[in-house]
């Protein structure tokens, strides 16, 4: 069923969905391997789609870690709320992670230990993806980390204008196959043309 429905709105809107099947298990478990999830009280993830890494991350996590799931598709909103009704301490938004400011302030997280992201940045236009990533670093904490994956490596250079160290790991087992950032320690933001400010 989850994966008929991802069929679906990818057929519907490639630009913002970005892939035709969901996230293999194996990207899972590389996307959330270096979470500490003993000592995460606040998790966001961008983009979850039908759940594949927020799943895991449930299974992972102490009760008092809280999940904040940021998810502009409303068909896949729906099917998160659903399967997540009775999960406690999860928060799912139907919303731009562009936006995460505002729902940060409304359920008063004061930092994030990791934001986790499913998002197609290689699809996304240039000044949504420049929105996110300084939002990112803004409310990242400073020792923190942003998760991603990617299916090139055709954006790293732009991660890397926001974010200090970027480590990358390759997951063949994904259709397609995917690489994994993991990015970290936020320095100086740079504007589009890329002069530092």
């Amino acid at each position: 069923m989850e994966r008929l429905s991802f069929i679906k709105q990818y057929i519907t809107t490639p630009r913002t969905v970005g892939a035709i099947l969901p996230s293999s298990k194996y990207l899972a478990d590389k996307m959330v391997e270096e979470i500490d999830f003993s000592s995460a009280r606040y998790i966001v993830e961008y983009g979850p789609g039908t759940g594949v890494f927020t799943e895991k991350m449930i299974k992972e996590r102490t009760q008092e870690t809280m999940l904040l799931l940021l998810e502009r598709n409303e068909t896949f909103c729906g099917l998160l709320k659903e399967k997540y009704k009775e999960e406690p301490n999860l928060y799912i938004i139907n919303d731009s992670a562009e936006s995460i400011g505002k729902y940060m302030k409304m359920y008063d997280i004061p930092w994030v230990d990791y934001i986790v992201s499913g998002l197609p940045f290689a699809s996304l236009p240039q000044g949504v993806s420049a929105n996110i990533l300084k939002q990112t670093q803004v409310y990242l904490k400073p020792d923190g980390r942003f998760i991603l994956f990617q299916y090139t490596l055709f954006k790293k250079k732009l991660f890397e204008q926001y974010f200090k160290k970027t480590e990358v790991k390759r997951e063949l087992r994904n259709v397609p196959p995917a690489y994994v950032l993991s990015c970290s320690s936020a320095s100086y933001l740079r504007t589009e043309e890329g002069s530092q400010r």
